[in-house]
């Protein structure tokens, strides 16, 4: 998300629920190739030790199309974030300027190296590794759209781009969304994708099916201030570049935004929302004000809320989902701040993991927000069991809270009786294996 747009309100001028609106439905084993008209690959260039790790990805449409992004707010922005803005310029996408949304027709992502705190000589790296895929795709080098992610501080060689990048074109399919979201994964260990279809109520569109796909990566250094570290989605909706963005900042900011995993913001959050058009040929693009474009939205969401959820369950070294939902909040900056609080909080992380309901770490944790509330109308569960009522305490069954923590995901709510303003943010468990992966990164 650009530095003028607020990473943790609700996005202002989302459009109104509509219950109207056809639902979208998910597509199972699908993800950024299964709309209409992409293809991706994913290769190994050897940007990474391991001999069979796969680690450039490309995402390609048939036709150059509509394409808007969303990126990190951290200063220290990496090379591949500042050449992508620039190349979606139509937005006015200045560094830490205005929204960025043009035409584009690949995206292609490295893991194992950042590219980032690499000065002049990495935007030059970023440049050339979209020359040397727009050569081969036979489109402008600015319809190529770059990200990387991994050891920050490292310059990026071009050798590996060279070798791999024509493996990589050659083998681009509709098929190949999976390979491509394995090559994106650093200390993931599973990789993130999600898809769904959707139907319009409106007689332009009769007959149409549209799909809504996307692939994210994202473990550690995460909590966005736009989106997961790298996420690129894919629709074959008709889509203007600007409405596209709209809906893509408004979706990260109920989504993407609401992930944390250890409360660091990546120098190289990226997310790409590719549009063009293949479900609906020779037809108008959906008007934002429109029930289609309502439509479309919802099925972003949908997507992104998956993806989402998979980053956080995917932690590095976590054990736990965990989904920490706060009601009764007086403003929404409360409920988030109060939410983030306890999501971020190590003492509460350490606890899930080990399936202790102390509750007091979570009262502790809203009680420091700043949220404006009166400690007497509190109340908690952890895992639908009350343990908190007027911020007292409630005798609760020690073994049925064992028992519950044996859950995938557990949930901590928060009623903090003060307004009706509420927020969901996911994170996970902090375990030792979080200290055993951040301590060994780079050795």
């Amino acid at each position: 998300m650009t530095s003028s747009e607020s990473p943790q309100a609700e996005a202002p001028g989302a459009p109104a629920s509509a219950p109207a609106t056809p639902p979208c439905f998910p597509l199972a084993g699908g993800g950024v190739t299964s709309a209409r008209g992409f293809s991706a690959a994913g290769v190994r260039a050897g940007f990474r030790k391991e001999p069979d790790r796969l680690d450039l990805a490309l995402v390609a449409s048939d036709e150059p199309c509509a394409c808007a992004a969303v990126f990190t707010q951290n200063v220290f922005c990496a090379a591949p974030v500042q050449v992508s803005r620039a190349h979606l310029d139509e937005g006015g996408a200045t560094l830490g300027g205005g929204p960025a949304y043009g035409t584009a027709r690949a995206v292609l992502v490295n893991s194992g190296n950042a590219n980032a705190a690499t000065g002049e000589r990495g935007l030059e790296a970023a440049r050339a590794t979209a020359r040397l895929a727009a050569g081969l795709l036979g489109c402008p080098e600015q319809e190529v759209l770059v990200a990387s992610t991994g050891v920050i501080g490292q310059h990026l060689p071009l050798a590996p781009f060279e070798a791999a990048l024509p493996q990589a074109v050659q083998a681009l399919s509709p098929g190949g969304g999976p390979l491509a979201a394995r090559a994106i994964m650093t200390t993931d260990t599973r990789p993130k994708e999600s898809a769904c279809t959707f139907t319009v109520d409106d007689p332009t569109y009769a007959g149409c099916t549209f799909v809504v796909g996307g692939m994210a990566k994202g473990a550690g250094m995460i909590m966005p201030n736009m989106a997961t570290m790298i996420a690129v989605l894919a629709t074959d909706a008709p889509l203007a570049a600007p409405d596209a963005h709209a809906a893509l900042a408004r979706v990260a900011a109920r989504t993407f935004n609401k992930v944390t995993v250890d409360s660091d913001t990546s120098t190289n959050d990226s997310c790409f929302l590719m549009a063009n058009g293949a479900a609906a040929p020779e037809r108008p693009p959906f008007a934002r004000d429109g029930v289609a474009f309502q439509a479309f939205e919802r099925a972003l969401e949908h997507v992104c809320t998956q993806l989402a959820r998979a980053m956080a369950a995917d932690g590095e070294g976590a054990s736990r989902l965990v989904t920490v939902r706060v009601t009764g909040a007086a403003t929404p900056e409360d409920a988030d701040g109060a939410a983030r609080a306890v999501a971020n909080s190590p003492l509460v992380k350490t606890a899930v993991n080990g399936h202790d309901a102390n509750w007091g770490r979570i009262a502790m944790a809203v009680g420091k927000s700043g949220a404006v509330f009166r400690q007497q109308d509190v109340a908690i569960d952890i895992m639908g069991l009350p343990v908190c009522r007027g911020g007292l305490t409630v005798p609760f069954d020690e073994a049925e809270a064992l028992a519950r923590f044996e859950r995938p995901e557990v949930g901590i709510d928060v009623d903090l009786g003060a307004g009706d303003a509420q927020a969901t943010v996911w994170t996970c468990d902090f375990t030792h294996d979080y200290i055993t992966i951040n301590g060994d990164y780079r050795t």
